[in-house]
């Protein structure tokens, strides 16, 4: 494999800003920092420019096998490329669903024929596969994914004592998406007559539903020693659940905090409806405020999307036939480095939430970081062009985006994975450069 060269950068990593240079060779970082003398390599200027590693989002949706006419892997993987995210981990909740370690393989083949990026997938958990989860091998899988509120497909787990037989066998991480369903269920019935719009997505998923279900999660984590991961939070009450009092490789209970809790809040259920309709769902502007606050102290370990594409004709159906879910993988890094342009946030602590700490929470094996013998997942940002997201250079194979219109002041100039160069910040170059990632 070549080699290459990045001249003269910004290298954002490990808390700090250092100028240089950084050399890749055969596929992994050689060298990081001060002038760097080779004849061999491709030479990639990077003046004014900042270098970050790739972005690691632990929680995505991109429907292959069998939901296909909404996304697959090569064309969200694509998209992920052109946003910087050169690592994801796909969920479970395909057709059929990834509930048998046989089911779960066949996605890694798929992926291994056609991810730009690298690739993971959690084991499904169900009321009765216990026997198929305890097979995962916790060194080539994320995780298993627990559904303890519906969400898409039929996996809810709600049975007690299935719950306590997971949280006390299970060794390795599990990842929960923490709705109550019989809070869910009541809050329908109370609105069933009243033809609820989107706005009305917050009171039916409602706060008391995710703390309830989230609560139950970290006393069952806490009852069995489990190491326990709670997706997407998205109410300023579940934040005491989490300690920021010790460092992320100490904790056995963490938390992430999704792009669009940060960046939506209930009032633009006027302007978008059901499309950003997602569970649990965007919140009053004092969730979104507490959440960042939230982030900026530690209580939420990573930021990820849950990107989870539908077709705009799905989406356009009235409110209760519409599914939830909003694409936003190609967009996310751009969206913290807007906070960043703010002041909301330093540089360091979004390559912190969404490179080293994912790869920590989840003891990725050399990547996340920008370090000599790691892989070369890397992405290169100019901090002064902007970037405006329209129809015609949305990736996703649903075609249409939430933030359609948006100027974001810094844009994705090349996107790096396994040290090949898969985005030029013009196209995503035909390299399935993506491989299975190790833990």
């Amino acid at each position: 494999m070549s080699q290459i060269i990045i001249k003269d950068t910004q290298i954002v990593n490990e808390g700090q800003i250092i100028e240089g240079d950084l050399l890749v060779k055969n596929g992994r970082i050689e060298k990081v920092g001060g002038i760097i003398n080779t004849t061999e390599a491709t030479e990639i200027n990077g003046y004014g420019l900042h270098l970050l590693p790739g972005v690691i989002d632990d929680q995505v949706h991109f429907r292959q096998p069998g939901l296909t006419h909404k996304a697959d892997i090569a064309s969200e993987s694509k998209a992920a490329a052109a946003g910087g995210t050169t690592s994801f981990m796909e969920m479970p909740n395909t057709k059929p669903t990834a509930t048998t370690q046989e089911l779960l393989e066949d996605k890694y083949q798929i992926a291994k024929d056609s991810s730009f990026t690298n690739y993971s997938f959690y084991m499904g958990a169900t009321n009765d596969n216990l026997e198929e989860v305890l097979k995962t091998n916790a060194n080539t899988v994320c995780g298993v994914k627990v559904f303890m509120g519906s969400s898409t497909g039929n996996m809810l787990v709600d049975n007690r004592e299935t719950l306590d037989h997971l949280f006390s066998n299970v060794e390795m991480l599990i990842a929960t998406h923490c709705e109550d369903e019989q809070t869910i269920r009541r809050n329908k019935a109370l609105w069933e007559d009243k033809s609820p719009t989107a706005d009305h997505h917050p009171i039916i998923r409602s706060v008391e539903g995710c703390y309830l279900s989230s609560s139950m999660a970290v006393d069952l984590a806490k009852k069995h020693n489990t190491r326990l991961h709670i997706l997407h939070i998205s109410t300023q009450d579940e934040i005491a659940l989490f300690d920021n009092t010790i460092p992320l490789k100490e904790k056995r209970i963490t938390s992430e905090v999704c792009v669009h809790h940060l960046y939506f809040n209930a009032d633009d259920y006027e302007r978008l409806g059901t499309k950003i309709q997602c569970n649990p769902a965007i919140k009053a502007k004092k969730h979104q405020e507490a959440l960042f606050e939230a982030l900026l102290d530690n209580h939420f370990d990573v930021i990820a999307t849950d990107h989870a594409p539908h077709t705009m004709e799905e989406k356009a159906k009235p409110y209760g036939q519409a599914p939830s879910g909003l694409p936003l993988v190609q967009h996310s890094l751009l969206i913290m480095l807007d906070y960043w342009k703010a002041g909301r946030i330093s540089i360091e602590r979004v390559v912190e939430k969404m490179s080293h700490a994912v790869a920590d929470c989840f003891g990725i094996k050399n990547r996340g970081y920008l370090r000599e013998g790691y892989w070369a997942d890397m992405v290169l940002v100019n901090t002064e062009k902007s970037y405006t997201v329209h129809a015609d250079n949305i990736l996703f194979k649903c075609g249409w985006s939430p933030l359609e219109g948006t100027t974001f002041p810094c844009s994705i100039v090349s996107t790096f994975v396994n040290g090949q160069q898969v985005f030029d910040g013009q196209e995503v170059r035909d390299l399935k450069a993506g491989s299975r990632l190790l833990f």
